[in-house]
């Protein structure tokens, strides 16, 4: 295996605080690796960092081999690196397949110009998208509802949608933002087996979890966050057998 994405002594303030404090870490290409610490560790704002929702005062990122620190959101995710959000944001007035046809990239019927003078081709693209949308949407058990208001669907339901858009920008690297949070156990089940068989496939994860039983099943290796610093990576038996770990998290998770 092979490093992925390289985090190198970052740190961010908001205000007086560091949610960031020259934190470093590494993500093996092909691995499933969770990021576990108590509330308010930097775990979501290190994933915001790592895909360009807010950039680091110090310090780097780097993504298959390149740095990526300076890049904006949606450039950072054409070149493979994306993100699910642990409050999942549905679409309001759209249904489950109208909603996923925003997502893919580079359409043409987006410009003016394509709209006005390039209709075939915008209509074959359409079509090609209408095509992989459904795909997916039947891979992740959501076809059956591809019809329906995406507002109404269940909590699990709407985290296996975000998942289908991002897999829409054919990711390298996803990283899920608790996904187990407001999931009923046999949509969980679902997820934890799709994460499975992509990482199966060639991609690569971070998993950020307060879910012990999920990090452990699905997990190559772990990395704790405690008060904005990576505090210690290893397995997960490795790390939650560490009396830091006890002491600054698992005493309260488990």
């Amino acid at each position: 295996m092979s490093t992925f994405l390289t985090v190198r002594h970052v740190t961010k303030h908001f205000g007086g605080v560091a949610a960031l404090d020259d934190c470093s870490l590494s993500f093996e290409r092909g691995h499933i690796t969770g990021i576990i610490g108590p509330n308010g560790a930097g775990k979501t704002t290190l994933l915001n960092a790592m895909t360009g929702l807010v950039k680091p005062d110090v310090g780097s990122i780097e993504f298959d081999g390149q740095d990526i620190t300076a890049l904006p959101m949606h450039r950072i995710a054409s070149r493979g690196l994306v993100r699910t959000f642990q409050i999942v944001r549905e679409l309001r007035g759209l249904t489950v397949f109208e909603s996923l046809l925003l997502c893919p990239p580079h359409q043409i019927g987006e410009k003016v110009s394509g709209a006005l003078f390039l209709r075939p081709l915008v209509n074959k693209q359409d079509r090609e998208n209408a095509t992989k949308a459904r795909a997916i949407l039947e891979r992740l058990g959501l076809w059956r509802v591809a019809d329906q208001s995406a507002a109404a669907l269940s909590g699990g339901q709407k985290k296996l949608l975000e998942l289908a858009r991002v897999l829409l920008l054919d990711p390298k690297f996803i990283l899920l933002d608790e996904p187990a949070a407001g999931v009923a156990p046999p949509l969980l089940k679902d997820i934890v087996r799709i994460i499975k068989e992509l990482n199966a496939e060639g991609i690569s994860f971070a998993i950020v979890e307060h879910d012990m039983h999920l990090i452990n099943e699905v997990c190559d290796d772990v990395h704790v966050l405690a008060e904005g610093t990576a505090l210690v990576s290893g397995s997960f038996a490795d790390v939650t057998a560490d009396q830091r770990v006890i002491d600054a998290y698992l005493g309260m998770a488990i």
